[in-house]
């Protein structure tokens, strides 16, 4: 093919219909291409070597430019496109945005025999960010997670990380974040810091957050976008439970990697 491309969101989703105009140093159009249901962009026209400009553009997304360079063999890649919905900008609007837990994911993963993962997630839980107006740093996250709601897709499992050799969710029916703080590390990057109550036991946690950007919805309303990532260290919060297999190895890995994929709506309050 002559020329590809994958055009995906920032978050890695593909945008299916994406069209990708071509034009030469002299501003006329050379080639016109569309995406298919994957984001993938693949056309065989015939072009001069050289220096080409790439317009990628989408309904609802906001255009970008790239350049192409077309090889002595009539051959061009253009690589991963990365498109932002339109209105996106580096911040979500200020004030209150409420955690829709029905299109979101808090997740967890933990090392199974030192070879392979096992997945978990909470079903409840519910949670608010306070963009700040004037200073991003005194921006706020608070978010109640309940501990029984604990799903690894096994009962038996889930049953006993529920127990008092995890979890103990009769004693700490809660788990409990509140920020503390927030620092930039990138135009849609920031590292959240603050403390997680989880077993009776309270840490300091960073989260690696990134922003997704915003939208509407269905129901009139916006909202945003969030993917965050931390580490944990079980031992942290006094869940010491573990069984040998064999020498040096032990049945559950030491630390936990926590996966989120939060939507939230803007406002004090979900839709109806």
């Amino acid at each position: 093919m002559a020329l590809t491309a994958q055009i995906r969101t920032r978050d890695g989703w593909a945008v299916a219909h994406a069209v990708v105009t071509l034009t030469d140093t002299a501003g006329g159009q050379v080639l016109r291409a569309e995406a298919d249901e994957d984001g993938v962009v693949t056309d065989d026209t015939v072009l001069a070597p050289g220096p080409y400009v790439a317009i990628i553009t989408a309904i609802g997304w906001s255009p970008t430019a790239a350049t192409a360079i077309v090889t002595g063999s009539g051959r061009a890649s253009l690589g991963t496109v990365t498109l932002t919905r339109q209105g996106d900008t580096s911040l979500p609007a200020p004030g209150p945005w409420t955690i829709d837990p029905a299109h979101s994911t808090v997740g967890a993963v933990a090392q199974h025999l030192g070879i392979s993962s096992v997945r978990g997630r909470f079903t409840d839980f519910a949670g608010v960010v306070e963009i700040a107006p004037d200073h991003l740093e005194k921006s706020r996250v608070e978010a109640v997670i309940r501990a029984e709601s604990i799903d690894t897709g096994n009962r038996m499992r889930d049953d006993h990380l529920r127990s008092g050799d995890f979890l103990d969710v009769e004693a700490y029916p809660e788990i409990v974040y509140r920020s503390t703080g927030l620092t930039p590390a990138g135009a849609d990057r920031w590292t959240v810091h603050g403390e997680l109550s989880m077993h009776g036991q309270t840490r300091s946690v960073d989260l690696d957050v990134a922003y997704l950007g915003t939208g509407p919805d269905a129901w009139g309303g916006t909202r945003a976008a969030f993917r965050a990532t931390a580490q944990l260290r079980r031992d942290d919060f006094a869940m010491n439970y573990n069984q040998a297999v064999a020498a040096g190895i032990a049945a559950i890995g030491t630390t936990l990697k926590v996966e989120l994929d939060i939507q939230a709506v803007q406002g004090d309050s979900l839709p109806a």
